[in-house]
């Protein structure tokens, strides 16, 4: 256990020093052994932390994390370097980002490197000589990489399993839950929980947003093949075509990201529903703390309705605490199935066109998904013609378009589409009847016209609020009416309500 305050390790679950209650959240940074010609994930609280358990000999510091570089990224970044293709086949290759380590020394790919590197050249020189793709030195890393760390890795896999089995407790096995992503962190997460419970027949909800890589698909039958007790639900939105609505409400920007509740949020929402009803369920997810800023503030353990998607979940995370190499060091050690995806070198797996991808993904998509990307593309460079950006494929590929807010230009913005009947008790108010019940589906729908706000809402009237994305204002207040057959829309803090509410109109076909 480890006590934040007091900034050590100790081996009961309340600091006996300062009685803060502790967490398994052990800081651990990668060292590097010369000797060895590996990473070592070693504890900051170790006092022999720059000792290598492997052959003695003294390490240095490398990174805060690291991933494998498999042969097929090594064939790939041999390419774009412009070196001979087996140039790092015979080589110790790792990577934090886009900074990758040959032999424990640091190369900086820039993302001006990416974004200007020939993606098509590229593609046609690495599928001609794929025959360079060699295994050999990366199977031997590998084993001593796992021999190296064999005691971290026993200490993490007991705790999450401990963790789990602790979470769990609550609920019967028929209303615990694995969200399956496809994605190695999810891949671990099932692998955990499936042990820990000593259960091959949970429930996994795979949410397939039609965006997804066809690596992620293709792993996702074989996960289904090699697990065949498992009880594996597809959640995917079979009402609405992605292209359809980026043209009618712009595609989805790093702010606006309408497209996780229609097309991930909503589809599951309503597996859960079909399976559970009303239920509270358990669903063990594979977030880590050190993905994101976001997620470093999340809660081991979330059952807050107010503060996670699906109300009628609890989420746990049992790796919530590991490093990208933890993940990684699990999955090689124990022999599993992950998704090829990350042979090629993507660090993370989602949707393909997502706007939070940096530049290595996109950059890897246009190499390896090549008629995608260039549908994308050209989608994009039609829209931005479409609001009237005056240079369209700069504000394309300068990634500006990530940045949009709100429905400016759009034909859509300024059509009113649903007949509705303004509320009587409150001004600047309207009542919409809706086509299926309220959901999470239709709450996000509104993302587009600012930050979807659940938590600041009035809990007992499920409100939800939408703030303004540059003053943090609430804009509309959302409520489901009518037992949830209606939805109230209210306009807040707002010059002009009547124009406001009209340029906040959704198309009747989404709802």
């Amino acid at each position: 256990m480890w006590c934040k305050n007091c900034n050590l390790e100790v081996s009961v679950e309340r600091c006996p020093i300062c009685g803060a209650t502790t967490e398994e959240d052990i800081p651990a940074e990668i060292f590097w052994c010369d000797i060895c010609d590996l990473p070592v994930i070693t504890p900051l609280s170790s006092d022999n932390r720059n000792i290598c358990p492997l052959c003695s000999g003294k390490m240095r510091h490398l990174a805060t994390d690291i991933r494998p570089v498999f042969p097929e990224e090594r064939l790939l970044l041999a390419a774009l370097l412009d070196k001979p293709l087996g140039f790092f086949m015979n080589r110790s290759v790792w990577a934090l980002n886009s900074r990758y380590y040959i032999d424990g020394k640091p190369i900086n790919v820039s993302a001006k490197s990416f974004a200007e590197a020939d993606a098509d050249s590229i593609a046609t020189k690495i599928s001609a000589n794929d025959v360079e793709i060699s295994y050999t030195r990366f199977d031997s890393d590998v084993i001593k990489f796992v021999c190296v760390n064999r005691y971290r890795l026993a200490t993490l896999k007991d705790e999450a399993e401990s963790f789990v089995r602790r979470t769990a407790k609550r609920f019967s096995s028929e209303r615990v839950v694995i969200s399956f992503s496809g994605g190695k962190d999810s891949t671990v997460v099932a692998d955990i929980v499936t042990r820990a419970l000593n259960n091959p027949s949970l429930v996994h909800i795979f949410g397939n947003t039609t965006l997804e890589f066809p690596t992620t698909l293709a792993y996702a039958n074989r996960y289904r093949e090699n697990h065949p007790f498992a009880i594996f639900q597809n959640a995917v939105n079979d009402e609405q075509n992605f292209f359809d609505v980026c043209e009618d409400i712009g595609p989805p920007a790093r702010m606006m990201r309408w497209c996780c509740s229609m097309f991930k949020t909503g589809p599951i929402s309503r597996v859960i529903s079909s399976l559970y009803r009303d239920q509270k369920i358990l669903t063990f997810y594979g977030i880590r703390k050190s993905e994101s800023v976001t997620r470093s503030k999340y809660n081991r353990v979330e059952g807050d309705a107010e503060s996670i998607k699906i109300r009628q979940q609890t989420v746990a995370s049992p790796i919530f605490f590991w490093k990208d190499a933890d993940v990684w060091l699990y999955i090689l050690s124990e022999g599993i199935d992950f998704n090829f995806a990350y042979r090629l070198g993507y660090d993370r797996v989602g949707c393909w066109c997502c706007p939070n991808n940096n530049q290595r993904a996109q950059f890897l998509s246009r190499v390896y998904m090549s008629n995608e990307s260039k549908k994308w593309r050209t989608f994009l460079i039609d829209f931005a013609k479409k609001i009237g950006k005056p240079d369209p494929e700069v504000y394309v590929d300068s990634g500006k378009w990530k940045a949009r807010q709100g429905g400016n230009g759009l034909v859509s913005a300024k059509d009113v589409k649903l007949r509705f009947t303004n509320c009587t008790t409150e001004e600047h108010a309207k009542i919409y009847q809706l086509t299926r019940p309220f959901d999470n589906e239709l709450v996000g729908l509104f993302v587009p016209f600012g930050k979807i706000a659940s938590e600041l809402g009035r809990k007992l009237l499920h409100e939800t609020l939408v703030l303004d994305c540059k003053t943090n204002v609430p804009i509309l207040s959302i409520i489901p009416f009518n037992q949830g057959n209606a939805v109230k829309i209210k306009t807040l803090n707002v010059a002009d309500h009547d124009s406001h509410s009209k340029n906040g109109e959704l198309s009747s076909k989404k709802i």
